[in-house]
């Protein structure tokens, strides 16, 4: 549930693939399963990112991230990639007519999603980035 309503959210082949090698608890219906025989909780991804010490990350700019790509290095419709973050779409008006979630194309958008992050050179350790300062 995303804002009270149902969010459907289709996954790649790759994803699909990682999520079949997890290890599964007897009757607890929790794909990732937390530390008290339930899910996860909604702090879950930040406090991977604070054990890593990566504090210069955040949950949202994953988000964020995604959201960059989708806008400048493809063409799906805006709303397409609106609905695929949960996003509302449009106006009280358009909103009350769209009915659909868009599945099929928000399956699209997550297959390319995917095999941009598996391109190589993606996730490369933060040594090889170069920063590139002004010079003030």
């Amino acid at each position: 549930m995303k804002a009270g309503r149902e969010h459907r959210v289709p996954l790649s082949d790759e994803a699909v693939e990682i999520l079949k090698e997890l290890p599964r608890e007897k009757n607890n219906p929790y794909v990732f399963i937390g530390p008290r025989a339930g899910g996860l909780s909604n702090m879950a991804m930040a406090a991977v990112l604070r054990r890593m010490d990566r504090l210069d990350i955040t949950v949202h700019g994953f988000r964020s991230t995604f959201r960059d790509w989708a806008a400048e290095s493809t063409a799906f419709p805006n709303h397409v990639v609106e609905m695929a973050l949960a996003h509302t779409v449009g106006n009280k008006v358009e909103a009350a007519y769209r009915r659909g979630d868009l599945i099929v194309k928000r399956q699209r958008l997550a297959a390319d999603w995917a095999h941009f992050c598996a391109r190589e050179g993606i996730g490369k350790e933060r040594s090889s980035v170069i920063p590139i300062r002004s010079k003030t």
